[in-house]
C-alpha cells in the first residue's frame, strides 16, 4: 500500500524523482537546491519514501507542490523509482538521491544537450563530494575483477592508480570539460529520456539496492541507445547518508545485487558456469568481509576510511 500526498498537475518537459529512506534532513536541502536551480521553470517532483521514521511529512509542509508517495514498507530503490515513473509523463526524467545538491544551471544545461542529441538515453553530470572533489561517477561495465578492484575496494584504496581500477572507474575523463560516451553513469543523479524508458522498460526491481543503474544502462546500451557523461553540468553528492546508518545491510545488498548483475549479464558457458559463478561469489565475499572489517576498524579507531 502507498499513501499519496499531493496533486498531480499538468507536466511540462521534466519530471524529478527522489527516493528517500530516513534522510529527510538531506532531502529538504536537496529540494531547496532544486527549486533554486529551476529559476521559475515548471516541473513535477515525485518523492517516494520507503517507510522512513524521521518525519517525512515535513517536506509537504515546506514544499507543498511535491508529490509524496508514502510506502508502508521499504520497497527498495528500483521499485520506488518505478512507482514514480508510472505516475510521471514528461519527456525527460531526472532521478536522484536525497543527499544531492543541484548546482546552478544543471537542469537547463542537460536539457539543452539532450534536446539536440536524440540518440542519448541517459546523461550523468560531474558529481562532486562535499569537499568539491570529483567522484568516480562515469564507469565501465563491471567484470568479475571489479569485485576486487572496484571503486571502493581495499586494493583500489591502497593502489588507486592501478591499471585494472582505472579501467573500471573513468576518473581521468572527469576532469575534461567535454561530453563522453561511457558504459554507465551513477544513479545518484541521472537524466533519462522517456522514449528510451518506454522502449526498454523501467528499472529491474529485483535489485533491492545498488547496481540497478548499471543494469538499466546496460539494457539501454544493448538496444542501441547512448549513455553519456556530461561534465559541463554538476551536482554535489553527500554519499551514503542512509547506508551509513545500516552498514551491514547496505554492504550485504550491494554485494547481493552485484552477484545478480554478473549472473544476469555475463554469458557463462555451460562447462565453466559453476566455476565462474563460484569465482564471482568468492571475489564478492572477500570484498564484503574486507570492507566490513576496514569499516569496523575505522570506527574503532574513531575515524572514517
Amino acid at each position: 500500500m502507498v499513501e499519496i500526498c499531493g496533486v498531480i498537475k499538468v507536466l511540462h518537459e521534466l519530471d524529478i524523482i527522489i527516493v528517500n529512506y530516513n534522510s529527510t534532513d538531506y532531502l529538504l536541502d536537496c529540494l531547496g537546491s532544486i527549486y533554486k536551480s529551476l529559476e521559475g521553470h515548471s516541473v513535477k517532483i515525485f518523492v517516494a519514501d520507503n517507510a522512513s521514521s524521521d518525519n517525512i511529512d515535513r517536506i509537504v509542509i515546506e514544499f507543498p507542490d511535491v508529490l509524496l508517495l508514502k510506502n508502508k514498507q521499504n520497497l527498495g530503490y528500483a521499485k520506488a523509482v518505478n512507482e514514480c515513473l508510472s505516475l510521471s509523463s514528461a519527456p525527460f526524467v531526472s532521478i536522484m538521491n536525497p543527499d544531492i545538491l543541484i548546482n546552478k544551471g544543471c537542469f537547463q544545461s542537460i536539457l539543452s544537450f539532450m534536446r539536440i542529441k536524440n540518440d542519448i538515453a541517459i546523461v550523468g553530470p560531474k558529481i562532486l563530494d562535499g569537499n568539491n572533489s570529483i567522484q568516480g561517477s562515469a564507469r565501465a561495465f563491471p567484470t568479475p575483477l571489479t569485485a576486487i578492484f572496484g571503486r571502493s575496494s581495499i586494493l583500489t584504496k591502497i593502489l588507486p592508480n592501478n591499471r585494472i581500477s582505472s579501467k573500471n572507474i573513468l576518473t581521468g575523463t572527469a576532469v575534461d570539460n567535454r561530453s563522453l560516451d561511457v558504459d554507465w553513469v551513477s544513479g545518484a543523479f541521472m537524466f533519462v529520456r522517456r522514449k528510451a524508458i518506454n522502449q526498454i522498460g523501467p528499472m529491474d526491481d529485483r535489485f533491492f539496492m545498488y547496481w540497478e543503474d548499471a543494469d538499466w544502462c546496460k539494457r539501454m546500451s544493448k538496444a542501441g541507445w547512448r549513455i553519456v557523461y556530461y561534465p559541463l553540468a554538476s551536482v554535489i553528492h553527500y554519499a551514503g547518508c542512509s547506508s551509513e546508518r545500516s552498514l551491514m545491510k547496505s554492504l550485504f545488498e550491494f554485494h547481493k545485487s552485484a552477484y545478480y548483475f554478473y549472473c544476469k549479464h555475463h554469458d557463462f558457458s555451460e562447462t565453466n558456469q559453476f566455476l565462474w559463478k563460484s569465482l564471482c561469489l568468492w571475489g564478492l565475499s572477500l570484498r564484503f568481509y574486507s570492507v566490513l572489517g576496514v569499516k569496523a576498524l575505522a570506527r574503532w579507531c574513531g575515524r572514517r576510511i
